[in-house]
């Protein structure tokens, strides 16, 4: 099923994202990974692509694994990593595969690396406008409610955004927050820009105080005062940093759905008791 169709399904949608092994020799355990998540019933399931390339390989293999469990799958596909002779490679492979979901991302540039080469896009509307010409796909992208992290202003990164989107984007997907009213300000932006596909609220339950200072420090993202007190509190207390930022998740989720916010994906980190203890607690909640 194409995600387009589960997003306009007009009910309350709950997605979970995993990451591909970076060894090949980890496959087994990430499988496992993906049969518990599936017995989840989530909406829909994503999986990452390696930085620079180094595990892009599994990616397809990882969705077909999802798929084979019931669960729609949608695969990343990065210009960093791929060629767009690659691409095209890629595409046919996921096709034969009956993958019909790709999320179009420009990806981490590598340090010292030389990007883009002169078969690379250098921006991600390039790679949608490729996948949207190869037909057949349901396209998503990536946005930013604070701000891409390379861009100086934000409404630049809007303009950039909409870009995007004309090139052919059916829905956005974006990057973690933990202020809600940052997802409402810049909702409201990008509808005054003429941005109206649907738009999946990005998640990540913090289980752990070193985990959301490293992905802040390379995302950009902002605390709240109110998180950042919990993970000042909690931080050498995992058990509790665990239950913390799990009731944290919940809280925002809840009140993202309440404000009409209808689409969510989990950030799981690979861990199915996290993504299993959210699903919980929202079941009456997201019940249709």
């Amino acid at each position: 099923m194409k995600i387009s169709e589960i997003l306009n399904s007009g009910r309350v949608t709950v997605s979970c994202e995993l990451f591909p092994p970076k060894k090949d020799d980890d496959i087994a355990r990430v499988k496992e990974v993906v049969r518990d998540i599936s017995a989840l019933r989530p909406d829909f399931m994503s999986v990452t692509y390696g930085a620079g390339g180094g595990t892009s390989r599994n990616t397809a293999r990882i969705a077909s694994e999802i798929q084979n469990c019931g669960v729609t799958a949608l695969a990343h596909l990065t210009c960093v990593s791929s060629t767009r002779e690659e691409v095209g490679q890629i595409l046919s492979g996921l096709k034969e595969q009956h993958i019909e979901n790709v999320l179009a991302l420009r990806g981490d540039i590598p340090q010292n690396s030389d990007f883009p080469s002169p078969g690379q896009y250098r921006y991600a509307g390039e790679l949608v406008r490729q996948i949207r010409e190869y037909g057949g796909f349901c396209i998503g992208a990536a946005c930013y409610p604070e701000g891409h992290v390379e861009c100086a202003h934000r409404e630049d990164d809007i303009g950039y955004l909409k870009e995007k989107v004309d090139s052919g984007c059916d829905f956005l997907t974006t990057q973690m927050f933990f202020d809600n009213n940052i997802l409402y300000q810049f909702l409201y932006r990008i509808l005054a820009k003429g941005i109206h596909i649907p738009v999946v609220a990005g998640i990540m339950p913090v289980t752990n105080s070193g985990q959301i200072r490293r992905i802040c420090a390379l995302s950009g993202t902002e605390l709240p005062p109110r998180f950042r007190a919990i993970v000042d509190k909690f931080a050498d207390k995992p058990a509790a940093m665990k239950q913390a930022g799990i009731a944290y998740a919940t809280e925002q989720i809840i009140d993202l759905i309440s404000n009409g916010v209808s689409a969510i994906h989990i950030y799981t980190m690979n861990k199915p008791d996290i993504a299993a203890k959210i699903m919980d607690n929202l079941s009456e909640i997201i019940r249709e």
